[in-house]
């Protein structure tokens, strides 16, 4: 059975790249002819652990880049829509290249004898599918359910583990009509997941899922943020043994309790003003999702407070930042703190030094020759006044006197604590300790 997958950017990439890795014949496209071609030549368009040596060996096993997607519509059983749906001003989805794509589906479902099913895997809000898609798709005048099956079957991808959770999805989501082509899509998904529970629903159902996952994820980082707030005012108090007690109650858990300067990446931020958007519309105030955002809002505040408090004035010093990714084992800046923390500190007449193991050349883009660049965090800290770790990376917590004694003054602020056991000669400010 030939599997086409349209758009391969983090989600497309890493299921095109197990697939095509475990021998199953797949057929990629993207409109981004020179992410295709690096593709084709075996170099991964952006940063992720095991996703290049993976990529490599689909090449070889099964994967191939098309130049369109009528080879895909007319040879594939199970086609797969990855594209994205970025963020407008308003905190809505732009589907703009997702109706693109089913557009030229429509049009080409009229003039072929396949009849795939067609699976939605890009994070569209409720009703998306069924009152956006499904009238697009039914202009070719195929019959739904007969002639061709459309699947709401949203990804769980963490960035940094994006081929394990492909590889191990902790559950499998399948929104629409209990019809062939489900039981099409179930049996795939069973042959290649043994032990991942599959939720069948329909199609509005499984698009709030993956919304309901990522605003709950969000509300547990605000939750223990808030609580971080109330430690740091506390003398003595410290939110790491707070979230490590309160993560032993197997109704709380222990994961996304990791104090810091908020959440950012190109999921839950984007994720959590849709939901926010979309409820509006439909006339629910979603009053917890409001506070959700108002305190990972304050976490930047009060990290340019923190520093402000750690160097009196900060106009005309010299700032290091550890971390531009949002998150370590990434190359992705999207919605990234650090990015925010420059840009305010920019704002202040700070001069700024940053330090990433990956995401040097990603900020470049975005700052240029605001802000100077060093690629150790020896040569960063070369007389700063002030280090301010963000992302943490395992380097950083290896920072040790060698380092400091470079710093013009040595003040660190530590947004995740990762220092606080070390015996340093430095003034210290850890984000959620009294």
């Amino acid at each position: 059975m030939k599997i086409g997958i349209i758009g391969l950017g983090f989600v497309g990439l890493s299921l095109a790249s197990v697939l095509g890795s475990k021998k199953y014949r797949i057929m990629g496209f993207d409109l981004d002819k020179d992410k295709s071609l690096n593709i084709k030549n075996g170099k991964a368009p952006f940063y992720e652990p095991r996703l290049e040596e993976t990529m490599k060996l689909a090449l070889k096993q099964g994967l191939s880049i098309e130049d369109n997607i009528d080879v895909i519509v007319n040879d594939c059983k199970l086609i797969f829509i990855t594209v994205g749906t970025p963020q407008k001003s308003d905190g809505s989805i732009d589907l703009t290249m997702i109706k693109s794509v089913i557009g030229k589906i429509s049009q080409l479902l009229k003039n072929t004898k396949n009849k795939p099913a067609i699976i939605i895997k890009s994070t569209v809000v409720p009703n998306t599918t069924l009152k956006v898609l499904l009238p697009i798709l039914n202009k070719s005048g195929r019959k739904l359910g007969k002639e061709f099956g459309l699947i709401t079957n949203p990804e769980f991808l963490r960035e940094s583990m994006s081929i394990h959770d492909t590889e191990n999805p902790h559950i499998i989501v399948l929104g629409g009509i209990k019809d062939k082509y489900m039981n099409m899509i179930k049996e795939f998904y069973q042959k290649i997941h043994r032990n991942a529970p599959i939720i069948i629903t329909n199609n509005q159902t499984a698009e709030l899922i993956k919304y309901t996952n990522n605003s709950f994820l969000a509300t547990k980082i605000s939750f223990i943020n808030q609580i971080s707030n109330i430690c740091q005012s506390i003398l003595g108090a410290n939110v790491e043994d707070v979230a490590k007690a309160i993560g032993l109650d197997p109704r709380i858990g222990p994961l996304f309790l990791n104090a810091g300067p908020g959440y950012g990446g190109s999921c839950l931020p984007k994720d959590v003003k849709a939901i926010i958007n979309f409820s509006q519309k439909i006339g629910i105030d979603p009053i917890l999702l409001n506070a959700v955002e108002t305190v990972n809002d304050y976490q930047l505040k009060n990290l340019v407070l923190t520093i402000k408090k750690a160097l009196g004035s900060m106009k005309g010093k010299k700032i290091t930042i550890f971390g531009l990714a949002f998150k370590p084992d990434t190359d992705d800046v999207r919605d990234s703190i650090s990015i925010k923390l420059i840009k305010r500190l920019l704002e202040n007449g700070v001069n700024i030094t940053v330090h990433d193991p990956k995401a040097i050349e990603n900020a470049k883009k975005i700052f240029g020759g605001k802000i100077s660049y060093a690629h150790s965090i020896e040569g960063s800290l070369k007389n700063s006044e002030c280090g301010v770790i963000v992302t943490p990376w395992k380097e950083y917590s290896m920072i040790s006197e060698k380092h400091l004694k470079n710093m013009k003054t040595r003040i660190i602020v530590d947004s995740r604590r990762i220092l606080s056991n070390r015996k340093l000669k430095m003034r210290y400010y850890p984000i959620g300790i009294g």
